[in-house]
């Protein structure tokens, strides 16, 4: 009776570890940014993380949490998916894990950025803190390709309204802000693709999302500052292929962003592709999508197979 005992318990704990997620095993690996002390653009707080409701509303230690394909699906190229949440908050599960799993199953290693928000009590100058964060996050996944086993020139970013307008800001901006000098300093901070939906692009009225400038520049930003900040202000002909999509029903982020991004972008002959759907509103994301919105998906994975990836 107690050989059979063992034989049943044992027969349940492999039962157990099919049936529930690898993921739970082994759990994801989360990466930090920045060496201790070290971060830009801080002044030294000592500052703790603030998540609730699958949101994020304070970032103390940035970093990147790595979603990974496995070994017979990968398919060597990887992307930093960056949550919106309008300079705000961070919608980490919902434009972000979510996100990374489904780029999974397209054969890509996902990170997801949780980078710190302009109007945190640590960060010194509003407007850099995204983006150094997003910087350094590129240039670690440069780093990474050998480990995790994807081409280094095969890097891109997916952001998500206020996400991606800081996904956006990594193709175009070619300035170093990171500031370290350590051992990551040679690898690249530019992406070779990005990947936009319902992105924030031109903050500058009439079509801005104003929480999104306010969070990022301050109340009373001047035009010089507005337009720094605008990427469709800085495309050039080496900005990285890009692949918008957005509903023409956005009530918060008007469509126009995504189609003077692409005027931007061809005006510079860059490989650029635009799908506005008739309905999705700001909420696009893997369910609940009207009709033919739930295509984006197909979209990014036929645009993705175009490139070559």
């Amino acid at each position: 009776m107690k050989k059979q005992a063992v034989i049943k318990m044992n027969r349940l704990i492999l039962l157990f570890m099919v049936l529930i997620p690898s993921s739970f095993v082994v759990g994801q690996v989360s990466l930090s940014l920045w060496p201790k002390g070290a971060m830009p653009n801080s002044r030294g707080l000592n500052i703790s993380d603030s998540i609730a409701n699958e949101r994020v509303y304070r970032v103390g230690q940035p970093d990147v949490e790595v979603y990974t394909s496995s070994k017979e699906e990968n398919r060597n190229f990887a992307i930093l998916v960056i949550p919106g949440g309008g300079y705000a908050r961070e919608a980490n599960v919902v434009s972000g894990s979510q996100i990374a799993k489904y780029f999974n199953t397209l054969g890509a290693t996902a990170f997801v950025l949780k980078y710190r928000l302009p109007q945190s009590s640590d960060v010194i100058h509003s407007e850099l803190a995204p983006l150094q964060d997003g910087q350094r996050a590129i240039r670690l996944m440069h780093a990474l390709a050998a480990k995790y086993h994807y081409d280094a020139d095969k890097i891109g970013v997916f952001g998500t309204s206020a996400g991606g307008h800081l996904a956006a800001s990594l193709g175009v901006y070619t300035e170093d802000f990171t500031e370290v000098k350590d051992s990551l300093l040679n690898y690249s901070i530019r992406p070779d693709y990005m990947i936009l939906l319902s992105p924030v692009i031109s903050l500058a009225d009439p079509y801005a999302h104003k929480g999104s400038r306010e969070n990022l520049l301050g109340k009373n930003a001047s035009k010089e500052l507005i337009d720094k900040f605008s990427p469709n202000l800085h495309v050039t002909e080496t900005t990285p292929p890009t692949l918008l999509m957005q509903a023409n029903d956005d009530p918060a982020v008007p469509s126009f962003n995504s189609a003077m991004m692409y005027i931007a972008l061809r005006e510079k002959k860059v490989n650029a592709s635009l799908h506005i759907f008739p309905h999705g509103k700001h909420s696009i994301a893997l369910t609940h999508n009207p009709i033919s919105t739930d295509l984006w998906m197909p979209i990014v994975a036929a645009w993705l197979k175009e490139l070559g990836y």
